[in-house]
């Protein structure tokens, strides 16, 4: 037997696991319906209304708390996270050396903020969501692992969502559907979100995973087919051209990163790494914060004929902007801006400017600006970075679950153009990119002890430490 062969053997031994492949690592399943369900918890309240309260959406308010119940799910949900980080605190300890550090830096810096908040308690209270998906999802990675268990969980309770979006829409329209008679809004589909771009977002998603399980045959023809089916039914029913842009632009990418000639793929990662960053660049000229970078968008103009004011969100950014320079490095605090229509409150001057009230930015990069100051800017910015790198990483080991990460990553820059979804606790992006951040770190972790404990086992079979038979990520050379 040649000493790969009885490495390899050694190392099954040592962590059992039912093949060598790269996607196929130790299967641990307990606690896993534990830690799911606070994800899925965690998924209902951003998706769904305050209360349940279908009624109130006319209303243009953003909430600043909860009702009781809503409390008490977000406490659950904080408790139950951290009681797995506790409870696991040496996996814990290890798991975090390889989690995007980003996103710990940004839960810290939204926390702290409460101390220049312009509205300190709504600060700590939306400090205290962050906590809660950081805590959950972290406990997600360190509960019940297995290498896919990121999309299947997210897919069914996203195709759940999906088709009570449609009963609803179907059984009690009233409720379901935008009830405005003019506009944007008239006759829109929201479902059971909160509004039309709310459901757009989610279809869009529920298209990704479904087309990322089929392009890798992880589902059957026709159970793809239904779920592609009942997700771009719901996309075209909210009328989101935001959605609907990111979800071509997300599959086509999808089509071409699996189904791309097996000799052109070592090109793909750097393709990935251009278009992102220049998809990252685009985004910082839209709102022009660095002076002179608006000229960068003059090409699409010039080919599209538009002005690129999205629907006239450039005056939204405009006054946006004008508050961000009270408060440039730090903010305004997390979440104290956006407190609804209150007269005497900053984000009052949109109803006296515009009369009405546009509830955010429309744009995620700008609205962690406003929040969080340039230093928030700049963190976001890390994050975007290190989970485009890990994601390329974890390419050279597991070419299908990397790819669903891009898609998603890539799905998330398009949206927060015009959206606020970055790292908002009133966006169920945040809870979704949260999952995929810590599943992805554990992915990578996952892969690193599996390419030591070859190692090990091939310096065991060659006392002489000979290993050149394996290479650095514990695959045949």
């Amino acid at each position: 037997m040649s000493n790969l062969a009885t490495a390899s053997r050694i190392a099954a031994n040592a962590a059992p696991t039912t093949s060598l492949r790269p996607h196929a690592w130790l299967r641990d399943t307990r606690y896993s319906l534990l830690s799911a369900s606070v994800i899925v918890v965690l998924l209902v309240l951003m998706i769904a209304p305050e209360g349940f309260d279908y009624s109130q959406l006319g209303v243009s308010s953003a909430p600043t708390s909860g009702g009781l119940l809503s409390r008490l799910a977000w406490l659950g949900a904080l408790v139950a996270g951290a009681a797995v980080v506790v409870w696991r605190a040496r996996f814990s300890l290890v798991f975090v050396r390889w989690l995007n550090p980003f996103l710990l830096a940004f839960a810290v810096l939204a926390i702290v903020s409460v101390a220049w908040s312009i509205d300190p308690q709504v600060t700590a209270r939306r400090g205290l969501r962050v906590m809660a998906i950081v805590l959950g999802c972290s406990a997600f990675a360190l509960m019940g692992w297995h290498a896919r268990r990121f999309q299947n969980l997210l897919r069914p309770v996203i195709s759940a969502v999906l088709v009570g979006s449609l009963m609803f829409g179907m059984l009690l329209p009233v409720l379901a559907i935008h009830q405005e008679t003019h506009g944007v809004l008239a006759g829109a589909w929201h479902g059971l979100a909160s509004h039309k771009n709310g459901l757009g977002d989610i279809a869009c998603v529920g298209l990704i995973l479904w087309f990322h399980a089929w392009l890798c045959r992880d589902v059957r023809g026709l159970s793809a087919s239904v779920g592609l089916g009942i997700s771009l039914a719901c996309l075209l029913l909210s009328r989101s051209s935001t959605s609907l842009i990111a979800a071509v632009f997300t599959l086509c990418f999808l089509a071409l990163f699996l189904r791309f000639p097996r000799e052109l793929r070592h090109f793909m990662p750097y393709l990935a790494a251009i278009f992102v960053l220049t998809l990252l660049a685009f985004s910082i000229a839209l709102i022009d914060i660095v002076p002179g970078s608006q000229l960068l968008l003059e090409p699409v103009a010039m080919l599209t004929g538009k002005d690129l004011s999205f629907t006239g969100r450039t005056v939204i950014w405009f006054i946006t902007l004008e508050h961000v320079q009270l408060h440039p490095l730090l903010g305004s605090g997390y979440g104290a801006y956006w407190t609804g229509p209150i007269a005497g409150t900053p984000s009052y001057e949109f109803v006296r400017l515009m009369y009405f009230y546009p509830g955010s930015a429309h744009n995620g990069y700008l609205d962690v600006l406003n929040d969080l100051g340039a230093v928030g800017l700049l963190v976001l910015l890390g994050y975007l970075l290190v989970f485009l790198i890990q994601s390329l990483r974890l390419l050279k080991v597991d070419r299908a679950q990397s790819s669903l990460y891009l898609a998603l990553f890539l799905h998330q820059s398009i949206s927060n153009l015009s959206e606020s979804r970055w790292l908002s606790v009133f966006s169920v992006d945040f809870v979704i990119m949260t999952l995929a951040t810590t599943t992805l770190a554990r992915a990578l972790l996952e892969q690193h002890w599996r390419g030591r404990k070859l190692r090990l086992a091939a310096a065991s079979v060659n006392p002489l430490g000979r290993t050149d038979s394996l290479s650095a990520g514990g695959r045949p050379a």
